[in-house]
């Protein structure tokens, strides 16, 4: 399976700091806020990855992530001229895709909760075996998002995107798993009309088709969509108060790496020397120490 991050944007409601740098490089508390989408990728054990940015910004990424070896992975990049829907990754980055199945995940969100892991492994696992699956959360503000209608046993019976008398509070979250053949099914929606290749359209083709699962997201999961100065602000509180309590650095990419035998105890240590002057760098040294 393939993954990709859209990183892409102008970030216009976070204005004037993102006149001056991606909101997806961003700190959210202790990390680059692009840490959090590539963990949760790294999470569901995939490693070839492409980050889809503004050609402006691109440079900065490269900086940051490299080509993902020091992570035991693969990262490639590739440019998104303009913002032309969610959908549209899926033409861009069809060359990267190929025959694969494809996860994509928006750079902006942020996702956090008990076996979360298994989760997304039955996503996976669905889209090898020809579906599609998005991920719910309820809202108290559901007018804002793509909603989904499910019933009692949580099959998806309708998908709108931003409706004026939302026919329940479960957003679709920035977070999708595709089969094969998903560049080709994204080439076939038509533009809305604010021109854009939309992702909710997307998910209605699969859903026609009969191969559209829902995962919810309930009790003991968090998840932010980061494009608001408030979500920041309540993802940094979050984060903040997770790791104090846990004394461990969640959707820390070097330790999943780790975890997951992609890169070695010298390659950990490498990274743990390199950030030493911060609690993320000393925690690194405590993975090293502790195996």
């Amino acid at each position: 399976m393939k993954g990709i991050i859209l990183a892409g944007g102008t970030g216009t409601r976070l204005y004037p700091i993102t006149e001056g740098i991606s909101k997806q490089l961003m700190p959210i508390y202790d990390k680059p806020m692009i840490f959090y989408p590539l963990s949760t990728l790294m999470n569901a054990g995939i490693r070839d990855i492409l980050i889809i940015t503004t050609e402006v910004d691109q440079e900065n990424f490269k900086r940051l992530l490299k080509d993902g070896k020091h992570l035991g992975i693969n990262i490639s990049y590739a440019v998104q001229e303009s913002p032309r829907g969610l959908a549209d990754a899926f033409i861009v980055g069809e060359e990267f895709i190929g025959d694969d199945s494809c996860c994509m995940i928006l750079g902006d969100n942020i996702f956090y909760g008990d076996k979360f892991s298994k989760k997304l492994l039955r996503a996976r696992e669905n889209a090898d075996n020809g579906y599609a699956t998005i991920f719910g959360y309820k809202v108290k503000d559901p007018e804002r998002f793509g909603i989904m209608e499910i019933d009692k046993d949580k099959n998806v019976l309708s998908i709108e995107e931003k409706p004026e008398i939302p026919k329940s509070k479960y957003a679709v979250t920035g977070l999708y798993f595709y089969p094969k053949g998903v560049s080709l099914k994204a080439k076939k929606v038509r533009p809305s009309k604010r021109g854009e290749i939309e992702i909710t359209t997307l998910n209605e083709m699969y859903l026609n088709d009969g191969l559209l699962k829902a995962s919810m997201l309930g009790e003991g999961f968090t998840w932010y969509d980061t494009g608001t100065f408030d979500s920041e602000v309540d993802a940094i509180l979050m984060i903040r108060s997770i790791q104090n309590n846990k004394d461990e650095i969640i959707c820390c990419p070097e330790a999943i790496a780790y975890r997951n035998s992609w890169i070695s105890k010298d390659e950990l240590r490498i990274r743990a020397e390199l950030l030493s002057k911060n609690a993320y760098g000393n925690y690194l040294k405590k993975l090293v120490d502790e195996n």
